[in-house]
C-alpha cells in the first residue's frame, strides 16, 4: 500500500509539480490544488493547512482575483522592508 504524504509534503509538492512555467507559483482555484488537496485529505482545509505553513514561513502566500498564489519562499523576491522605502521616498 502507498504511504500517504503529510499535508506539508501535500502543499510543497503540488507547488513544484502545478506550476506551469515562467510561473514560480499555483492559484489554488485555478490549478485545482484546493479539490485535490479535499479529496487527498478526506474534506480537510487546504485553506487551513497553507495559512498554518504561511505563518511558519514554509509557503508564502498572495492574495490574487479568485484565490491566491502558493509559493515556495526560496522562489520568491523579498519584498522590500517599510522603514526602507519611506526612507527612499523622503530621500
Amino acid at each position: 500500500m502507498e504511504q500517504k504524504l503529510t499535508p506539508d509534503e501535500f502543499v510543497l509538492r503540488a507547488i513544484k509539480k502545478l506550476r506551469k512555467p515562467p510561473y514560480r507559483g499555483i492559484h489554488t482555484v485555478y490549478s485545482g490544488f484546493n479539490q485535490a488537496f479535499r479529496e487527498y485529505f478526506e474534506g480537510s482545509d487546504p485553506i487551513a493547512q497553507t495559512n498554518m505553513m504561511a505563518k511558519e514561513g514554509k509557503i508564502i502566500i498572495r492574495p490574487v482575483k479568485g484565490g491566491v498564489m502558493l509559493y515556495l519562499p526560496e522562489e520568491v523576491e523579498k519584498i522590500a522592508d517599510t522603514k526602507d522605502v519611506i526612507k527612499d521616498i523622503l530621500s
